[in-house]
């Protein structure tokens, strides 16, 4: 079961081992697990439209 559902926004920060640009993103889309069972999601910047797939463990916990 994904934690996140379309439409949230969440904000990334930036860290050492990030490789998500920091800034705000709309979920967009829920994608199917990893086959190691991650779920993924499509999200899309609210700074510049760029899109991008990232597993839930990239994202922050909950949306601010």
């Amino acid at each position: 079961m994904h934690r996140l559902k379309e439409g949230d926004v969440v904000e990334t920060q930036e860290g050492p081992a990030s490789l998500i640009p920091p800034g705000r993103y709309r979920i967009v889309r829920l994608m199917p697990p990893t086959t190691g069972g991650i779920n993924q999601y499509r999200i899309k910047s609210l700074k510049d439209g760029h899109e991008r797939i990232v597993r839930e463990s990239d994202l922050p916990s909950a949306p601010p």
